[in-house]
């Protein structure tokens, strides 16, 4: 299949679409390529965008590894995220709280996948699926960052699990 986007027009296009909601018509906020990888453009693949608030979450193998960036829209710089990625880690589809303080987000490490939660605040990551044996994808954290939602495959078919921030699976009916 052939993509109508690259990834970075990808990135452009989320933070278009998330400005528009905020100026009241859109527009294309042109950031420069940094070739150090430290601005939101970057010569390496940028895919997986979600926004909250001010902060742009984003995968990137601009490492030489497959990690997640946090990019400030006020400042118009990476913040560090000390603890996060790891050099044996795949990180993928990324998802932060309004707030900025919770990122979770999908990790596969030698064909094992696990969804984890980052919290800002202490510079710490999580394992929240370390007690689920199945194969696990696409995480999402709600705004106040209290419950995330992520697909779990199950008896041959990818059902939703919520859990809160402890890692305890939520009933929801």
């Amino acid at each position: 299949m052939r993509h109508l986007f690259s990834p970075h027009s990808l990135l452009l296009l989320s933070l278009s679409l998330w400005l528009q909601g905020c100026v009241g018509y859109p527009r294309i906020v042109n950031f420069p390529v940094d070739p150090g990888g430290r601005s939101l453009n970057s010569r390496s693949l940028d895919f997986d965008p979600a926004i909250a608030g001010p902060y742009l979450v984003f995968a990137s193998d601009r490492n030489g590894s497959q990690d997640i960036y946090l990019f400030d829209t006020n400042s118009r710089q990476t913040i560090l995220l000390p603890g996060l990625n790891a050099l044996n880690e795949r990180a993928s589809h990324p998802s932060i709280s309004e707030d900025g303080r919770y990122i979770v987000f999908a990790v596969n490490r030698q064909g094992e996948s696990d969804i984890y939660l980052y919290d800002r605040e202490f510079q710490q990551k999580r394992n929240l699926t370390d007690n689920l044996n199945q194969e696990v994808r696409h995480p999402n954290i709600s705004a106040d960052g209290s419950k995330i939602a992520f697909e779990v495959a199950e008896n041959g078919q990818w059902d939703l699990l919520v859990y809160d921030r402890t890692g305890r699976q939520l009933d929801v009916e």
